[in-house]
């Protein structure tokens, strides 16, 4: 499953796991699930709370659940580089 999670999110993942040095503790990507869940709870309450005709709300539902939807992605099934990477961890 997670191999064809990893097939799916080639796009986002392979910028990221380009080779180099960094620096990585399991922290960063327990904080980085968590954020990621926050925003994406943000983006869902936002769209749950917009108003009939609000089209002028959809910029934050977009901005925050596509931040959301990028960082569980990297978080679950990215390697150790890609999370070191968005957190701009470098040796």
């Amino acid at each position: 499953m997670r191999h064809l999670l990893r097939t799916l999110a080639k796009p986002l993942l392979h910028p990221l796991e380009a080779e180099g040095e960094f620096v990585y503790r399991r922290s960063h990507r327990v904080i980085l699930l968590v954020m990621s869940s926050l925003f994406l709870l943000l983006a869902g309450v936002t769209l749950w709370l917009m108003p009939p005709g609000g089209w002028d709300y959809l910029l934050p539902v977009i901005v925050f659940g596509g931040a959301g939807m990028m960082g569980l992605i990297v978080g679950t099934v990215g390697k150790d580089i890609a999370v070191a990477r968005l957190w701009g961890s470098r040796n």
